[in-house]
């Protein structure tokens, strides 16, 4: 049996989808299991974060998404353990790295849980992506009711993955052997500027969309909904920093999967309906 938490997230559902269509048995943990919307043949489980027990009954994998488990990895982490579980592949991030910036809040998390992953016993597999694709979704309203876009740092440079893509290096490292004590660093194939992107979605629209910079001090929750308010100054030194800059991009999809990792124009392609109206 494999745990997969933060199962109705991008990454989470996606590694749902493909385990189940691969005849694996997946156990889906989710707060909301009656509307988590899982495919067939996935056993959808509420997480509790106070009853961890029976969420690992049989189970011998386990996918950790950081944000998912309640603000209690650790216990997440003993109870996954205490139940039989062997192995963990960990959806990290790329920000762990050396001479990383050990403040940002995102190197915090990551870091800590990875060392707390080694120190516990359990084999281990770390995935640390880079841009996620679909953190553009953040303009899906703004497109929806027309064709500018504001934004921080047009010409800040990434080279964002698919969250599909993402999960398949996830299933390979769960169900194949030689991935255990493995970092695996995941990008997408090219580097595209937040100006390139939008313009790429509007391509998978039929419509020509337009950046419009806006001055970093005058972001906020308007234009990042989705952010933490204590993270947004690390993003934003982060897009500072990526300006004219060469993003890591890596061959690590497909190395591992042996599908070549593919661009934000398919992504967006893919996600063409999240920004209609």
């Amino acid at each position: 049996m494999i745990v997969v938490t933060g199962a109705t997230g991008n990454v989470g559902r996606a590694l749902v989808q493909r385990l189940v269509a691969a005849g694996r048995p997946v156990r889906a943990l989710t707060r909301h299991p009656e509307r988590a919307g899982l495919p067939d043949g996935a056993e959808a489980v509420r997480f509790r974060p106070d009853d961890l027990g029976a969420a690992f009954t049989g189970a011998s994998r386990l996918f950790l998404y950081v944000q998912a488990a309640g603000g209690r990895p650790d216990a997440l982490l003993e109870a996954a353990r205490a139940a039989g579980v062997r192995h963990v592949v960990l959806l990290s991030s790329a920000v762990v790295d050396e001479g990383a910036d050990t403040t940002h809040p995102v190197y915090v998390m990551h870091a800590t849980v990875e060392e707390r992953i080694r120190a516990g016993g359990l084999a281990w597999t770390f995935l640390r992506p880079g841009a996620f694709a679909t953190n553009s979704l953040q303009w899906a309203p703004q497109i929806r009711s027309g064709n500018t876009v504001r934004g921080v740092y047009a010409d800040a440079r990434s080279a964002p993955v698919h969250e599909d893509d993402i999960a398949a290096v996830a299933e390979r490292a769960l169900l194949d052997d030689g991935h255990e004590g493995a970092v695996h660093r995941i990008t997408g194939p090219e580097a595209v500027t937040n100006a390139g992107q939008v313009a790429a979605i509007g391509r998978a629209l039929g419509r020509e969309l337009v950046f419009e910079e806006v001055p970093p001090e005058q972001a906020g929750p308007a234009l990042f909904p989705h952010v933490q308010p204590h993270a947004l100054q690390g993003l934003l030194r982060t897009f500072r920093a990526s300006v004219g800059s060469t993003p890591e991009i890596t061959d690590t999809v497909e190395r591992i999967t042996g599908t070549p990792a593919r661009t934000f124009a398919q992504w967006a392609r893919d996600h063409k309906a999240d920004f209609q109206a």
